[in-house]
């Protein structure tokens, strides 16, 4: 690096800062800057390339299958099996769904023979069989391995998973570099404003109950709102039309991908004179995926839209301009086009403006203000903002050595590369799942969650808890057992609570409270309920309130149960019944010592009910359970009562 290149740097090294970052369920970010934050330091007066320029989009287009070498997608969605590898892989996924032992050990050992000779695509899928004990004892190892084989041939989903392990073993310097290899290749996939082409995973469960609301909403095409949303679209209703094409195009509701009924979608509606699909359509050809790149009719199409007063085509307009694509290059129009679109509080208008500012093109370089652009777009969610934040803190974190700035670049980096074509994956789960074939959903979540998405790793726990034998669960000589089951599902529902996953954080904590696939541990109980509780988890509240009153793994404090007890009123007062029983009996054990003993034997069958809570599906709804608690209220009632 250069000395010139050193020095711009340090103008981000000047960000010491207050950067708060939130995380719900593991996706989304809020960062925040104080004005103090952005005084001094910065070079503003250089208008040369440097390592933060952006080629705002490649000059020719990149396929989902080039951005994601050895994609499942060629045998779960074109049913192609050209080469040994993916006959291979089809074998896998067939045995999956079939529950066919015998057909997966004859998959591995064809994957493991293409991983012999070198094909890093079979090797990623090897590091899974290690990592998940197909047919194989688990051997950690030799996953890690596999893995940095892939990832050295260019598989980008061993890129991610090695990323992942490395966050787990907090070496973010390893995860900071991959991360931001994958959230590059990730952009390519983007549109100019557009950045909702990603797959985003859909969890299939709400706490331990299938969440039937979203599954309803997942049928593809004998889905009845899409067929109703459909015949609208064929009798010529022009808004019909373009949610037609979305769906189409981006794949949206367990839709497969089919960018030529996109496009002729919204072509018809642009001939009814749809602004957004204008828009949708100049955009697809400046970017020449499902159909030839053409940056006049791009052009042609988004100043039509423009025109007619969609001021979001702005952005795609000023890229144009900037780029000199379908038209000459004019940064001024383009600044303009921008600006227009910023004034509407619209983050692609903003990104770009930040990196007219950030680049000094057209305008004075001013880092200052390009990284008030990029936060106001990375807390409105765009992809392409956070990234960009992710290399301004990546940089200051290594001329600083800073650790806690390399984890914020990390999670940045990992939520932008985590919306790359290969999360498709939850959607070809997602489908199996409403399809009835657990097996295979259960395959692609595990992968998935390998890779580190929490959805994912969430939803193959939940899986194996539900479904146990049926969720073709496979070990090194069969089904897995009992035991196997309950160990993977707890180092997934283990992997999921360190991402954010309260109920995850919950599971965790009953597996060691309970020891179910776990010994017995309360204070690991309590770690696990303690983390759940800094997510504003009521359940978990009320457990350490009642680990605090009986002294289970935490010290005995009647005064600190009662401060857990308030809290989980306080965040879920629909539980006011059992909450009120406890606080019931506090009082009673500091006041009336001789019968505080009686009192504890009356409310000792509701602790199955307090203490496991959300973990047992039937809980808040067994009418033995209300019955238990009407009858302990009445009991309370004429023990404490002064006659």
């Amino acid at each position: 690096m250069s000395i010139s290149s050193s020095h711009k740097i340090i103008a981000f090294s000047q960000l010491i800062f207050s950067l708060y970052i939130y995380r719900v369920h593991a996706q989304h970010f809020i960062l925040n800057f104080s004005d103090e934050d952005f005084h001094n330091g910065f070079d503003n007066n250089s208008t040369n390339e440097d390592s933060y320029s952006e080629n705002f989009g490649q000059t020719e287009p990149i396929s989902d299958q080039d951005l994601d070498p050895g994609s499942w997608r060629p045998i779960l969605e074109l049913d192609h099996a050209l080469t040994l590898y993916y006959s291979a892989l089809k074998k896998m996924v067939s045995a999956s769904s079939e529950g066919n032992f015998k057909l997966m050990e004859e998959a591995v050992m064809e994957l493991n023979t293409s991983a012999s000779f070198g094909d890093p695509h079979a090797q990623s899928v090897m590091g899974l069989v290690y990592e998940m004990g197909i047919t194989r004892e688990v051997n950690g190892d030799m996953s890690f391995l596999q893995h940095q084989l892939a990832s050295e041939g260019g598989n980008i989903q061993s890129k991610m998973a090695l990323a992942f392990r490395y966050i787990q073993l907090n070496m973010y310097d390893k995860a900071v570099q991959l991360y931001a290899e994958v959230a590059e290749a990730a952009l390519n996939s983007f549109l100019i404003s557009t950045d909702f082409s990603m797959v985003a995973p859909f969890r299939i469960h709400r706490g331990a109950e299938e969440d039937k609301y979203v599954l309803r909403r997942f049928r593809g095409e004998d889905d009845e709102d899409f067929k109703m949303l459909e015949y609208h679209a064929q009798i010529g209703k022009p808004s019909a039309m373009y949610k037609t094409g979305l769906f189409y195009y981006f794949s949206l509701r367990g839709l497969r991908h089919d960018h030529a009924k996109a496009v002729y979608w919204f072509t018809k509606a642009v001939e009814k004179g749809d602004l957004r699909s204008m828009e949708i359509l100049g955009e697809i050809y400046a970017r020449g995926i499902g159909v030839e790149r053409n940056y006049s009719k791009a052009f042609e199409c988004l100043t039509l839209a423009a025109q007619g007063g969609l001021d979001s085509a702005f952005t795609g307009l000023g890229y144009l301009y900037l780029k000199g694509y379908g038209v000459d290059k004019n940064y001024t129009m383009a600044r303009e086009c921008f600006e227009n679109v910023s004034d509407n509080e619209n983050p692609s208008g903003m990104y770009y403006l930040g990196m007219l500012y950030l680049k000094g093109i057209g305008v004075k370089r001013d880092v200052k203000q390009a990284t008030k652009y990029f936060l106001v777009a990375s807390n409105a969610g765009l992809p392409k903002a956070m990234y960009q934040m992710a290399k301004m803190l990546h940089a200051a974190a290594e001329l600083k050595k800073n650790p806690n700035m390399l984890k914020l670049a990390a999670a940045l980096y990992k939520s932008v590369a985590e919306r790359g074509p290969w999360s498709s994956l939850s959607r070809w789960a997602l489908e199996a799942y409403v399809k009835g074939d657990v097996g295979k959903a259960f395959l692609l979540y595990s992968r998935m969650s390998e890779l580190g998405y929490e959805v994912a790793q969430s939803n193959a726990a939940w899986i194996l808890d539900k479904y146990g034998e049926r969720s073709m669960c496979m070990g090194v000589s069969g089904f897995c057992t009992v035991k196997e089951r309950k160990e993977r599902a707890h180092a997934l529902w283990w992997r999921a609570s360190k991402q954010g996953n309260d109920y995850a954080a919950l599971h965790v904590g009953d597996a060691y409270y309970y020891g179910r696939g776990k010994e017995k541990d309360f204070v690991l109980a309590a770690e696990a309920y303690m983390y759940a509780k800094s997510q504003l988890n009521a359940q978990a509240m009320f457990n350490l309130g009642y680990m605090h009153e009986y002294g289970q793994g935490l010290p005995f404090d009647l005064s600190l149960a009662k401060s857990y007890y308030n809290q989980a009123l306080e965040n879920e007062p629909v539980s006011k019944l059992p909450i009120m029983l406890a606080l019931a009996r506090l009082w009673v054990r500091k006041n009336y010592v001789d019968v505080s003993i009686m009192v504890t034997l009356l409310l000792a069958s509701l602790i199955p009910f307090c203490i496991s809570g959300r973990s047992d599906p039937n809980a808040e709804r067994s009418p033995r359970v209300l019955s238990v608690l009407t009858l302990h209220s009445l009991l309370l009632s004429l023990l404490l009562s002064p006659n």
